[in-house]
């Protein structure tokens, strides 16, 4: 079988909605290299979109699966439970960076927790309203859809959309956006569009996905949860690209003064496997009643089992560390093509949540044509690429961070050379 002759296939059976970005197709992989079915290598830095933090197939993720394989494959844990369940929520709820005793309850996909964090808060606060920010990236349900605070392509076509969600602004210093200006933004739907004491939440990311890997300010942070604190509003942290190792933390809110109320998590939780969380203070998680929370695959054994090895993993190969120095040496390698690449407007990173952005250097306005240069260069030379933001002028880094010591280098000479073409 060739690429050309799979691609065809596709092209009829599955449809246009569903957006392929490479002309190639996956036949097997180990850590931190893909092989396609012609035999073709590349070095991923896409890592699955941030959920192999761990790797492709490492040994015990896949040594865990095996194992619970052997034993049952799923039984609905809401009608016979299991144990893995309980030890993963502990886990989870002893390293979780919330305030006090925490509770987890599991599910299966990033949006799903989200739409679930949602539920939480409005059960526990009795009110409507949830505000997100512009940038954000929270899924493709309706719920959060509506949570998401970019159009294309994510709601083109799909409206209307559930009410009661708003979206302020999120500081961002390379288009002139202020913590001032973010924190006002709230305050203006606290006047036009929503009273405080009818809003449940406040969503964000600490580091916007989707939205370019922009960092949040910890002075930012603290003027939410001191609005939130204010107002019984839930200030709600969405970790699900950003937690698990990413930033040199387990979680990104780690790096900041202030602590959020529930916090959703996937991707990277679980290996490769379909799964995700939400964390939270005790009794703001106690809020729904029984049988609120739920579905039939959520807290899969198999996808559990693969998560309580990745944690396992993070911990005996230091992955948190691992990640700031891979992060510093990436910094270092675009910071010194700055010199050579005009267009670099912006090198920003947390760990190994690392990013640069592109902008015309002529007009300064954003450049994806620039940025789809650098990718489709670094794709021919073997290094798999992720564009992000707003305005699509921005690459994203997402190694694994088990990747070898002389593959990052090699991965880093293709950069430079794709940056300075």
């Amino acid at each position: 079988m060739k690429n050309n002759e799979l691609n065809e296939r596709r092209l009829q059976a599955t449809p246009r909605g569903i957006g392929v970005m490479c002309n190639f197709f996956a036949d097997r992989a180990e850590n931190a290299t893909l092989w396609d079915i012609e035999g073709n290598e590349v070095i991923d830095f896409a890592a699955g979109i941030a959920v192999l933090n761990t790797g492709h197939r490492h040994p015990k993720v896949v040594a865990a699966v095996e194992k619970q394989l052997h034993a049952f494959t799923h039984t609905a844990y809401q009608i016979v439970p299991y144990e893995s369940y309980v030890t993963l929520a502990e886990k989870i709820n002893a390293r979780v960076p919330i305030e006090g005793p925490a509770k987890t309850a599991l599910f299966s996909t990033g949006a799903e927790a989200v739409e679930n964090a949602i539920k939480i808060a409005r059960a526990y606060t009795k009110r409507p309203g949830v505000i997100a920010f512009g940038g954000g990236f929270h899924g493709r349900t309706s719920m959060t859809m509506a949570l998401t605070g970019k159009v294309a392509p994510y709601k083109i076509g799909f409206g209307p959309f559930p009410g009661s969600i708003f979206h302020g602004q999120y500081p961002n210093a390379v288009h002139d956006v202020s913590t001032q200006d973010a924190l006002k933004s709230l305050e203006r739907i606290f006047k036009a569009d929503i009273a405080p004491d009818q809003v449940a939440a406040i969503l964000l990311e600490p580091v916007q996905g989707e939205g370019g890997f922009v960092i949040a300010p910890d002075d930012f942070m603290q003027g939410v949860r001191q609005l939130c604190d204010r107002h019984g509003i839930l200030l709600i942290a969405d970790e699900v690209q950003s937690g698990y190792a990413r930033t040199g933390k387990l979680f990104a809110m780690e790096h900041y003064s202030v602590k959020p109320d529930l916090i959703t998590m996937a991707k990277s939780l679980a290996g490769g496997l379909p799964l995700s969380a939400v964390s939270g203070r005790a009794e703001v998680m106690d809020a729904p009643a029984p049988g609120g929370l739920g579905g039939t695959y959520a807290g899969n054994p198999l996808a559990i089992a693969s998560a309580l090895a990745v944690l396992q993993v993070i911990e005996e190969e230091q992955l948190c560390e691992r990640s700031r120095v891979l992060g510093e040496a990436l910094v270092g390698e675009l910071n010194k093509a700055k010199a050579a690449c005009p267009y670099i407007a912006d090198v920003r990173a947390l760990g190994s949540m690392v990013a640069v952005e592109f902008s015309d250097p002529q007009t300064g306005e954003p450049s994806p044509a620039f940025t789809q240069k650098v990718q489709a260069h670094a794709l021919e030379a073997g290094l798999l690429l992720l564009s992000c933001g707003v305005y699509g002028n921005v690459i994203r880094f997402l190694y694994p961070l088990t990747i070898p010591d002389a593959q990052f280098r090699r991965a880093l000479d293709i950069l430079s050379r794709s940056l300075t073409q």
